[in-house]
C-alpha cells in the first residue's frame, strides 16, 4: 500500500491518509480481508506521528471499512458493507440506536414504536403513538424521471411511500382508531416547480382516500412545504403520524419461542394498487439507484448525488429508467418508482380476528430480515422457508455484487411484513391476506437461544447467519 502524503496540503494529514486508504478500498486496490500495516509501519515510513496513523485508522473504523481483529492489527470489510457505508447510509441505523439507547423508552419497551401517556386528554387508560418517517432517496429517482419525461404524476407514488412508512409501524402496535397524518416537503424550488408539489399534495390525499375505502381510518392534518435552496438540490417527502389508542389494546411484540412466522409478500399487485408492485419499498434506495442507473444521469443531474463522493460509486449501474428489468415485465424506472406497499388494511382485519393471538408483527422496513432482532428475548428467528427473491433485488444484486449475507440485511427481499401466532392460526394469517390478492405463507418459527438471532436460507440455498 503506497501513500502520497504532502505535509504542506491544506488537508490534515491523518485525512489524507483516510482519503487515500478508502479510495484504494473502494477501488478494489485493497481487499476485503486484507491486513493494513501497522500504525507503527506507517509512521515510519512516511516519516509521521504514530497518533496521526491512529487517528485516521479510527475515522475509517467509524466510516465502517475496516475493523480491527484482536491483537492481529486492522483489515478491510466485506466489499458490499463498505459501498453501502461508503455512500452515506446505514442498513441496521446503529448509530441511531446507540444515541437514543439511554432515552425513555415509553411504556411498553417492548413495542414496535415508542409508547407514551396519553399526555394530550390525560386518560390513564389510554396512550399516544408518535411516528415520523420519510420517502428517503427514493425522491430523487421521482426527480430523474420527471427531468427526463416532465410528468410530474411520478410523484405522487414517493407521497405514497412517506406514509406507508409510518403508517404500517403504526399498525405494528395494534393501531385500531383513527390516524392524523402531517406533510412535510422540503424542496429546491428551481428544480421542483409548482407541479411537483402539487402531485405530492394530491397524491397524499388520493392515497389516504384509499385507505380509508378499506376501513383503514387516516387523514390528513395539513403540513408544511419549505423552499430550502441548496440545503437540497430536489426534494424530500418526510411525514409524521399520531394516534391515540386504549392500552390494552396494544400489540407487545412479546415475541416467545415456538411461533410461527408468517410473511406477507412484497410483490405482486394486491386488490387495493392499481398497478403491480416490484416489492422494492422504501429501504435501500440509495444503493438501489447507484448500483442500477447509468453514469448518464450523474453527468446530467449532478444536483441528485453528494460531490463528495467516489465517483466509482455514482450511477455506476448499465440501466436507463426505461430499460426492461431482467425477468420482469416492469421497466428499471417502474420497478425502482414502485409505491411502497400498505399492509394496513390486512393487519386491521387480522387484529379485528386475532387480536389475542398475535404476538407480535415486525415490519422490515430498516434492517431487512434481521430487523426482528430488535424484539423478543433469547430468541432464535428461524427463517427457511422465505418467499422468492423478486427481480428487482436479483437486479440490485447482480449489479453491484453485494453479497447475500448483506442484501437480506438491507431489503426485504420478497416479504416485508411478519406475523408471530401459534402455529394453528397459520392458515387464518394467509387466508386474510389472499383474501386482498396478497401473498402469505409461513416463513419460518421461534425457538429459544442464548441471545436473540437469525438464522435464514438464502435464494441460493446458503444459511445466513446473524446476531445483534
Amino acid at each position: 500500500m503506497n501513500l502520497n502524503i504532502d505535509p504542506q496540503d491544506s488537508k490534515p494529514v491523518f485525512q489524507q491518509i483516510v482519503d487515500q486508504i478508502h479510495f484504494a478500498i473502494n477501488t478494489g486496490n485493497l481487499k476485503p480481508g486484507e491486513r493494513l500495516p501497522s500504525t507503527r509501519v506507517l509512521a515510519v515510513r512516511y516519516d509521521i506521528a504514530a497518533n496521526t496513523v491512529a487517528k485516521a485508522f479510527r475515522q475509517l473504523e467509524f466510516r465502517d471499512v475496516i475493523e480491527a481483529k484482536n491483537r492481529a492489527g486492522y483489515f478491510v470489510k466485506d466489499a458490499s458493507v463498505i459501498r453501502y457505508k461508503a455512500r452515506g447510509v446505514s442498513a441496521d441505523k446503529s448509530e441511531v440506536h446507540k444515541a437514543i439507547r439511554n432515552l425513555d423508552a415509553g411504556i411498553l419497551p417492548s413495542a414496535f414504536c415508542k409508547i407514551s401517556e396519553d399526555y394530550l386528554s390525560g386518560d390513564p387508560e389510554k396512550c399516544c403513538v408518535i411516528h415520523s418517517d420519510g420517502s428517503g432517496t427514493k425522491s430523487i429517482v421521482a426527480y430523474l424521471h420527471y427531468k427526463e419525461t416532465g410528468d410530474a404524476s411520478i410523484f405522487e407514488g414517493i407521497a405514497q411511500d412517506s406514509i406507508v412508512m409510518n403508517l404500517d409501524d403504526l399498525m405494528c402496535v395494534g393501531v385500531n382508531g383513527r390516524v392524523v397524518f402531517s406533510n412535510t416537503i422540503n424542496r429546491n424550488a428551481l428544480n421542483c416547480p409548482g407541479e411537483v408539489i402539487d402531485a405530492l399534495i394530491n397524491g397524499s390525499e388520493s392515497f389516504l382516500a384509499t385507505m380509508r375505502d378499506c376501513g383503514v381510518e387516516i387523514y390528513s392534518g395539513g403540513g408544511e412545504t419549505a423552499d430550502v435552496g441548496d440545503l437540497t438540490g430536489t426534494v424530500v417527502v418526510d411525514s409524521c403520524a399520531v394516534t391515540a389508542m386504549r392500552k390494552k389494546d396494544l400489540i407487545s411484540n412479546s415475541i416467545t419461542p415456538n411461533l410461527a412466522i408468517v410473511g406477507l409478500g412484497s410483490a405482486g399487485q394486491s386488490s387495493y394498487e392499481k398497478t403491480q408492485n416490484s416489492g422494492i419499498g422504501s429501504n435501500g434506495l440509495t444503493s438501489a439507484r447507484h448500483e442500477l442507473l447509468c453514469q448518464r444521469y450523474g453527468e446530467k443531474y449532478p444536483e441528485t448525488f453528494d460531490s463528495n463522493l467516489q465517483s466509482n460509486l455514482v450511477y455506476c449501474g448499465p440501466y436507463e429508467l426505461n430499460d426492461s428489468l431482467p425477468n420482469s415485465n416492469l421497466e428499471v424506472g417502474e420497478a425502482i418508482l414502485s409505491p411502497t406497499r400498505s399492509y394496513a388494511p390486512i393487519i386491521k382485519e387480522l387484529l379485528k380476528e386475532l387480536r389475542q393471538e398475535i404476538k407480535g408483527l415486525v415490519h422490515c422496513s430498516g434492517g431487512g430480515q434481521t430487523k426482528c432482532l430488535n424484539f423478543g428475548s433469547r430468541i432464535h428467528f428461524k427463517k427457511q422457508n422465505l418467499m422468492p427473491v423478486p427481480p428487482i433485488f436479483r437486479a440490485i444484486q447482480s449489479c453491484s455484487k453485494t453479497s447475500w449475507h448483506e442484501m437480506y440485511k438491507v431489503f426485504n427481499m420478497g416479504h416485508r411484513m411478519e406475523v408471530y401466532v401459534p402455529q394453528k392460526y397459520v392458515d387464518v394469517v394467509v387466508s386474510i391476506a389472499r383474501q386482498f390478492h396478497v401473498t402469505a405463507q409461513q416463513i419460518g418459527v421461534t425457538e429459544e437461544a442464548k441471545t436473540n438471532q437469525v438464522t435464514l436460507e438464502d435464494c441460493e440455498g446458503n444459511i445466513q447467519k446473524y446476531k445483534l
